[in-house]
């Protein structure tokens, strides 16, 4: 299992939410760009990249600062999201270098868009399901549909995605520890490689959700920027 820093983008800074909150914010970097760079020379294999103005505004704000983060940090791949809610929006991110484009509220939404989004990009579209227990929520995690974590992840395999992306909102930016329970209920009820998100507190529950099969990496952040969990003790543990 991957361990997948993130760099969450709000107003050019790198920032982290608590539980999805855009009043909850803590600001960990001035330079996201260099924020990037010191992960991958840490040993980082991937990159998480949000654009957090995109999610709350419905569209990307912050290309032209992904385009710089993914140029900086190449040839470590980039996998990005926030506001990816159209073809366009889909093909303008990775034309500015991205290997994956998550995309989120309107793949849980529109059946017809996220079949003919991972169409138009064989392999290079990870779905996000971000819940609110076992319900998605949507439009930057501000409301919350009656489509379960597990429909749109069943619709999201059906549709040819890469990957699915499962965030507990709940715990999301706390450090109290992942849904361990429901990301191993939904790797077994989606047969995608799944990407565990939200709660991350320390090594061990990194180690927890490495005991998974079917969980392919864990996007880390808070725990990454307090310095409670070291980029290469996570790498560690998420290699057993």
């Amino acid at each position: 299992m991957i361990v997948i820093p993130a760099v969450d983008l709000r107003e050019g800074r790198c920032v982290r939410l608590r539980e999805g909150r855009a009043d909850a914010e803590t600001v960990f970097s001035e330079d996201p760009v260099a924020m990037a760079m010191r992960w991958k020379t840490l040993g980082a294999e991937r990159l998480h990249v949000v654009d957090l103005d995109g999610a709350f505004a419905g569209a990307p704000r912050q290309t032209p600062l992904v385009a710089k983060i993914v140029a900086a940090v190449a040839p470590v791949p980039v996998e990005v999201g926030g506001g990816l809610r159209d073809i366009s929006a889909v093909d303008a991110v990775l034309e500015a270098g991205a290997r994956w484009a998550v995309v989120g509220t309107r793949a849980a939404l529109d059946r017809a868009f996220l079949r003919d989004v991972c169409r138009a990009f064989r392999d290079r579209i990870i779905v996000a399901v971000d819940a609110r227990g076992p319900n998605v929520a949507v439009k930057g995690w501000t409301e919350v549909i009656e489509d379960t974590v597990s429909d749109v992840g069943r619709r999201a395999h059906e549709a040819g995605a890469a990957a699915l992306l499962y965030t507990d909102v709940s715990r999301d930016g706390l450090e109290r520890g992942p849904n361990v329970e429901d990301t191993a209920a939904l790797a077994t009820a989606v047969p995608l490689p799944i990407l565990a998100s939200g709660g991350v507190a320390d090594v061990a529950d990194i180690a927890r959700l490495a005991s998974i099969s079917g969980v392919a990496g864990v996007v880390v952040g808070r725990a990454l920027y307090t310095g409670a969990v070291t980029l290469p003790a996570a790498m560690a543990a998420g290699r057993g």
